[in-house]
């Protein structure tokens, strides 16, 4: 088994019209055994920035920490927020910086940007970036994602109708991977406002 699958993991996000969608399993394992069922993989970085780090949980955690340390200097310095795409180039840096003993993450970045144009991308776990106009997939159940979101996703979606999307296509996936599942929790960010809903799923 992969370090990557240790603790099992799901995490999607999706554009849609002028606001975007994150979503993630809430399952802790180690291997097969279920540790807990309300796992964080979704971050916040700043009101219209967020990160979910799928792999290992521990890599993840301190991967987070040393992200909101260097957000914070950035905060300081600058006294504004950093644009998704500084923060996707920041999290490449980190990552590549550690290419011979890597943090076990897949990060998934999705953010509003400039006239609240919705930017989202994913990288490996040395940082190499792959950026998308529609969705990216991370995890253990990220070949059952890319189906459910070709066969789901459509352009310019208003938020409701994203949210109800980018729900279906997590929790299709997630029954049909072990790793992964418990539940959902979805975020969904417009210029305005962030929701944040958690999706009941079966507990299996």
């Amino acid at each position: 088994m992969s370090i990557f699958e240790y603790n099992g993991s799901a995490l999607v996000a999706m554009v849609g019209k002028n606001c975007f969608a994150i979503a993630s399993d809430r399952r802790l394992g180690v291997q097969l055994q279920t540790i807990a069922t309300d796992f964080q993989r979704i971050y916040k970085v700043h009101d219209k920035l967020f990160i979910g780090l799928s792999g290992l949980g521990t890599d993840a955690q301190t991967l987070y920490q040393r992200l909101v340390f260097r957000h914070k200097l950035y905060q300081l310095r600058e006294e504004r927020d950093m644009k998704p795409e500084t923060f996707a180039s920041l999290v490449s840096a980190i990552l590549y910086e550690k290419r011979f003993g890597p943090y076990f993450c897949q990060p998934v970045i999705a953010g509003l940007g400039d006239e609240s144009k919705p930017f989202i991308c994913t990288m490996d776990s040395i940082g190499a970036k792959e950026l998308a106009k529609d969705f990216v997939v991370a995890g253990t159940a990220s070949e059952s994602l890319y189906g459910a979101c070709e066969a789901m996703f459509k352009p310019d979606m208003e938020p409701e109708e994203l949210f109800e999307t980018i729900s279906q296509a997590l929790l299709s996936s997630v029954d049909r991977d072990c790793l992964s599942g418990w539940g959902g929790h979805v975020y969904v960010v417009t210029p305005t406002e962030v929701t944040e809903r958690i999706l009941k799923g079966r507990m299996d």
